[in-house]
């Protein structure tokens, strides 16, 4: 347990971003089982509206620092990539 003033406030922020990145973390990888689970279903409609919505959350993460802006741009691609081989 930290004993100093300032340990024991980076302790508690610490505490508090762990929680909202875990959130975030959860909240997209959701979205991207969305997306994949649409891909299964082949509804077109639906795909477009879970991607764009995967997108904008990666994006959100990648911009706060939660995942790395490679990690989301990988993402955004293999799913793009998987989406255009449903259709075809």
């Amino acid at each position: 347990m930290p004993t100093s003033i300032s340990a024991k406030k980076r302790l508690r922020q610490n505490e508090v971003r762990r929680a909202r990145n875990k959130m975030i973390k959860t909240n997209v990888r959701g979205q991207v089982r969305k997306v994949l689970e649409a891909i299964k279903a082949g509804d077109a409609e639906t795909i477009e509206k879970e991607f764009r919505s995967a997108v904008k959350k990666l994006d959100q993460a990648a911009a706060k620092n939660v995942f790395h802006v490679n990690k989301a741009a990988r993402t955004k691609s293999r799913l793009s990539r998987a989406i255009k081989a449903a259709k075809s």
